[in-house]
């Protein structure tokens, strides 16, 4: 090691080299890696922080985050990159991230993108990926990375977990049973379990973003081929884990890894309002594709109460309880109420829009 500020990355991950799948050229390909985490949560903090002090972005390639949300006092006995400054500041959670981890590792290439993933922009963000990181918290999401993928042919980690249970799914496009394949159709809304309801565990967290920062790794060391098709599911509390083989699944494929049907990606399925995970409080969509005038929503919003601006949003608590933050791309999240309707309200009542 040379002096603060200037690491011997050759001495960093000597450890790591030293793992005979890894090596050398193993080390060299983690450098050039090119990671899209979509979702700066538990499983994406956790995931993102595993794969950096791997060595990925440090040799060419990137580490690049992306987050629709801020965040809160509720987030950080399990979202590892945060802590009450960042809560107090209002930083996204992408910036926020990237500003942490960049401590950790200044030469790796860092990107944050504060935006919420659609059907409009999906391919922007997930271009340019080797492989594709889900630290998701909801279906629509989820269903829009798998369609990308299987349409770009790029490999990415499924996660989840609630309680003290998790699963990891690994797919790889044409190879491995897809999650259409697992799941044909979404969950109805309040028929599974959440984080509001069922509660969480920062351990399961943990151990999901661990294993999806390993198969990140095997993909960009061994690639596509070292992956099996199988979903890891456990349950820490009870202290069981099981393996599910899901070849039988890939052998037969479904309408979107064998057909190419893309109902999300195409605009088909999805909505323009959410009810966010975990959060009192509903994100609405731009209903155009302009950015947003931060400067003139601020000074629009300050008659209602006190106003704070960043490079990324505007907030303010316009009613007691109810908090609008209002996103350069046009989204707004209102906080203090899981009525979408009234969240539109507040909006029309305040912004104009």
């Amino acid at each position: 090691m040379s002096s603060a500020g200037h690491i011997d990355h050759a001495h960093r991950h000597s450890r790591q080299v030293r793992f005979g799948p890894v090596g050398a050229e193993g080390q060299r390909r983690l450098g050039a890696g090119r990671v899209v985490i979509v979702g700066c949560g538990a499983l994406g903090t956790a995931s993102a922080m595993a794969v950096l002090r791997a060595g990925v972005g440090s040799g060419g390639g990137f580490l690049r985050l992306v987050d629709r949300d801020l965040p809160e006092a509720s987030n950080l006995p399990r979202q590892m990159l945060f802590d009450e400054a960042d809560v107090a500041a209002g930083i996204p959670k992408a910036a926020a991230a990237r500003r942490r981890l960049e401590a950790i590792d200044s030469s790796a290439r860092i990107e944050a993108v504060v935006a919420d993933l659609t059907a409009g922009n999906a391919s922007e963000i997930l271009s340019g990926a080797d492989v594709i990181v889900d630290g998701t918290d909801n279906f629509e999401a989820r269903f829009l990375i798998n369609e990308w993928s299987c349409r770009a042919g790029v490999p990415w980690v499924h996660g989840g977990a609630i309680g003290s249970e998790g699963r990891v799914m690994t797919i790889v496009p044409g190879r491995t049973a897809c999650l259409r394949c697992l799941v044909p159709e979404p969950p109805a809304a309040g028929s599974l379990p959440t984080c509001d309801t069922a509660g969480i565990i920062g351990p399961a967290a943990f151990v999901v973003g661990a294993v999806q920062a390993a198969e990140t790794m095997k993909l960009l060391v061994d690639g596509p081929a070292a992956v099996r098709s199988v979903l890891l599911a456990f349950d820490l509390w009870e202290g069981r884990w099981r393996s599910v083989d899901l070849s039988p699944l890939a052998a037969a494929g479904c309408p979107t890894c064998r057909a190419g049907d893309s109902p999300w990606l195409e605009g088909r399925l999805g909505g323009r309002a959410t009810v966010l995970c975990g959060r009192d409080a509903v994100q609405v969509a731009s209903a155009t594709s302009a950015r947003a005038d931060l400067a003139s929503i601020a000074e629009r919003l300050r008659p209602a109460g006190r106003v704070t601006v960043n490079d990324w949003l505007v907030r303010a608590e316009v009613e007691p309880g109810i908090l609008l933050s209002i996103f350069a791309d046009g989204r707004a999240i209102v906080q203090g109420t899981r009525d979408e309707s009234r969240a539109r309200a507040m909006l029309a009542r305040y912004v104009g829009s």
